[in-house]
């Protein structure tokens, strides 16, 4: 079985007494997620995950181009064919969420803490990524109170 690249946004906001991500629900079995898609020609990786995290989310805003972390997981295809995946994650300062958005209608999105995120998603390496986020990010969030 061969390991496909995807890109992924890890969408977080600063407010005033915490740091809160967004999930969003997959297409097909409702598990929460975060907005990721596959590489496309002349599109940097970062630049990859903005463009999901506004078709999926409806999120604009400043996406790092280092990833913060790696995770591996079963996707399944069309065909009912599995592939595993290798997932880098960009984290992404949200500015706004736009009112509509690609996919709007098939997807849910909730802003939630990190620790609860951690939780809520399936993927053992996305969850643990979640649940380090306000000690890895601490300094990215002290630099986006700047912006």
């Amino acid at each position: 079985m061969s390991c496909a690249k995807q890109y992924a946004a890890l969408p977080f906001v600063v407010l005033a007494d915490r740091i809160e991500v967004c999930l969003i629900t997959s297409r097909t079995t409702g598990r929460w997620i975060i907005p990721k898609g596959w590489p496309e020609p002349d599109v940097t990786p970062h630049e990859l995950a903005a463009m999901e995290a506004f078709e999926e989310a409806g999120l604009k805003g400043q996406v790092e181009s280092r990833a913060v972390g790696r995770y591996r997981y079963l996707k399944r295809l069309g065909d009912g064919s599995d592939i595993e995946c290798d997932v880098s994650v960009y984290p992404m300062l949200v500015a706004y969420q736009a009112i509509d958005w690609p996919e709007r209608t098939q997807r849910t999105a909730a802003w939630v803490r990190p620790k609860k995120a951690a939780k809520l998603v399936d993927d053992k390496g996305l969850s643990v990524i979640l649940g380090r986020f306000p000690r890895t990010f601490e300094s990215l969030a002290t630099v986006s109170r700047q912006f």
